[in-house]
């Protein structure tokens, strides 16, 4: 198949490009490199072997997706083109809404005008919102209170997205609810690169262990947890990118909407992600604790059975593996993309 990919040189994109071309299928990006790299592109190309159709463009610009929509036989689109800072989203609401919601209509409406129907979208854990879930969160839960304008344009986007597919009955949406992505290609050759100062705790811890930061805050130390700090369900980046292969592939089976989380149902506080990148690493991490952020929850973890049980995926890759995966990235890059 040829698969549309939106935003698709960012980190999650670029992973998951590398899984779709391995197994055989086609790729198209289109990425304005707002908060990604078209270095990515290049490498991707160069692990798989394969080259990538490629345009620098704004998944929000309606005349240039329907170009790029006319110019390729688009069998399916997998939509990862949005700003996911949660404290920016706070600050920038309106910016944050704009973009998000507006290069889903896009490529609903670029869809529709061209005879597309299979979409896969990159939606959070962060819908099932702050208080009236508890975990592991189950697909069946209905959508909570988000806690930031991040969070609700997630949980709009898939308001949109399931209201499409009953107007459509020819359109099938798969529901991607991710938990905590983190590691790296096992190459090296690609990995998580953000813009400014990390908001998530991967990358910030191997930044400082990388020399760019003098030390990790960790936000709070007296949540209701074993060690005081927040818990999450982290997932391997390659896991991650394995799961969208298998929704491309059940979206072209299936019409309606399907809903699946993507996590590993363990949780790790953020002590013990510290612990097992000094331990996987032989690297010291520096670290002092800060006050609670708000928006942060205790504990959030999946219940992945779903997608075990139906799509057929399954974690392959330990917490060491991402440990080792992240900082084999980031000493190989410790500018990231930029030389």
């Amino acid at each position: 198949m040829k698969i549309l990919l939106a935003g698709g040189a960012g980190y999650i994109g670029s992973h998951t490009a590398v899984a779709l071309l391995e197994a055989g299928h086609e790729v198209v990006v289109v990425d304005n490199y707002c908060n990604s790299c078209a270095e990515s592109i290049k490498r991707v190309e160069e692990l798989t072997g394969k080259s990538v159709v490629s345009y620098e463009a704004d998944v929000k610009d309606k005349a240039k997706m329907l170009e790029i929509f006319q110019a390729n036989s688009i069998d399916c689109v997998i939509h990862f083109a949005g700003l996911k800072a949660v404290g920016e989203s706070v600050q920038k609401p309106i910016l944050y809404y704009r973009n998000n919601i507006d290069t889903t209509l896009t490529l609903l409406e670029c869809m529709a005008e061209t005879g597309v129907h299979n979409f896969v979208f990159s939606s959070s854990a962060t819908v099932y919102g702050d208080s009236s879930n508890n975990p592991p969160y189950e697909e069946s839960m209905e959508r909570g209170k988000c806690s930031n304008p991040y969070g609700w344009t997630k949980s709009m986007m898939e308001q949109i997205l399931q209201d499409a597919a009953v107007a459509n009955k020819e359109l099938s949406v798969v529901l991607l609810r991710y938990f905590n992505p983190i590691g790296a290609h096992p190459s090296g050759r690609i990995g998580e690169d953000p813009q400014g100062i990390p908001n998530n705790l991967m990358p910030y811890i191997a930044q400082v262990a990388v020399g760019r930061r003098d030390k990790l805050t960790i936000f709070g130390d007296d949540y209701p947890t074993p060690d005081g700090t927040c818990r999450r369900d982290y997932i391997h980046v390659m896991d991650l990118a394995a799961g969208h292969l298998q929704a491309v592939e059940f979206a072209v089976q299936n019409k309606g909407t399907e809903i699946f989380n993507l996590g590993t149902g363990t949780p790790y506080s953020v002590l013990e992600i510290v612990r097992a990148f000094e331990n996987s690493n032989g690297i010291k991490v520096p670290f002092e604790f800060g006050p609670r952020r708000a928006g942060d929850l205790p504990a959030f973890w999946a219940d992945a059975s779903k997608a075990r049980e139906v799509l057929g995926w399954r974690t392959t890759y330990t917490l060491e593996d991402m440990c080792k995966d992240t900082w084999n990235w980031q000493k190989n890059n410790p500018q990231g993309y930029r030389k």
